[in-house]
């Protein structure tokens, strides 16, 4: 079978899935099976595809029709310019949580100790140590699965990096300058109507955010002060409707210099401040 026709066949199986970027998904698929990039589809449309590629990628088709993500079936996703290895045990990086790690790098300095909360693949550490020098990072996580994942990670991006299992701060010990996380923020009432691929594939417990999904914002903003230097940074992620709530935490808690980022969809998406 000719590569572009196959390449026809999937859009046409994944669009009639329901799958929203059919086309993209295909594509990207036919390229992992294949070994080739987006120009193949330009230029060799013609070349032939083998039984074996073409099998296997029916098999990806038929996962990615069952709505599981297409990072899961690749087993990796791009954040901030890096592959990070990922699988149903980490929520899969997003570009939102982008919005966070350049936040926290206009404040980054060489030799600066970061604490990454609820870290899950390690996306935002990691990210952080590889664009700055000498900095020293610890992420933490309740799952040691999770856990696996990140410093599985950091051996693949030559980074060196402590990963700590730890119910937020209980097994936190030092202080940091920087104190970072994206944690789980989610309303428990709104997730069964979240996206099949986020509802049935990221573990529960990165989404989950308690009834009203403040409750691990509760404890971060109310314990970090603890683990900051004076004058040290926390920043947060945030969901598009969360920012006087949490600004509100971090108020009662004596941060300053509060403020609110939005993301590229001008939804607002980071809030930072500074410890007293």
């Amino acid at each position: 079978m000719e590569y572009e026709a196959l390449y026809r066949m999937g859009v046409s199986k994944l669009q009639y899935a329901g799958i929203e970027e059919a086309s993209l998904d295909a594509r990207l698929l036919l390229e992992e099976v294949c070994g080739t990039d987006r120009n193949a589809l330009l230029v060799h449309g013609d070349m032939e595809v083998t039984e074996e590629q073409r099998q296997r990628y029916v098999n990806y088709l038929d996962q990615r029709s069952s709505h599981v993500p297409l990072q899961h079936i690749l087993g990796c996703q791009e954040f901030m310019g890096l592959r990070f290895k990922v699988s149903p045990a980490v929520l899969i990086p997003r570009q939102d949580t982008e919005t966070l790690v350049e936040e926290a790098m206009r404040f980054l300095h060489d030799g600066m100790h970061i604490l990454d909360m609820c870290t899950g693949s390690g996306c935002i550490l990691l990210s952080l140590l590889n664009y700055s020098n000498d900095c020293v990072g610890i992420g933490c996580d309740l799952s040691a699965d999770a856990l696996k994942i990140a410093a599985e990670n950091a051996a693949m991006l030559g980074i060196e990096a402590d990963f700590v299992e730890s119910d937020l701060f209980e097994e936190i010990s030092g202080k940091f300058e920087m104190i970072v996380s994206n944690p789980p923020y989610i309303k428990r009432g709104v997730i069964p109507e979240l996206m099949e691929e986020v509802r049935d594939h990221d573990p529960m417990m990165a989404l989950d955010g308690g009834e009203d999904g403040l409750f691990f914002y509760r404890r971060i903003v109310a314990e970090a002060g603890r683990y900051l230097y004076p004058g040290g940074m926390l920043f947060l992620e945030i969901g598009y409707d969360q920012a006087d709530e949490v600004s509100g935490l971090m108020q009662e808690a004596g941060y300053k210099d509060i403020t609110v980022c939005k993301d590229l969809a001008g939804l607002d998406r980071v809030i930072y401040g500074r410890a007293a």
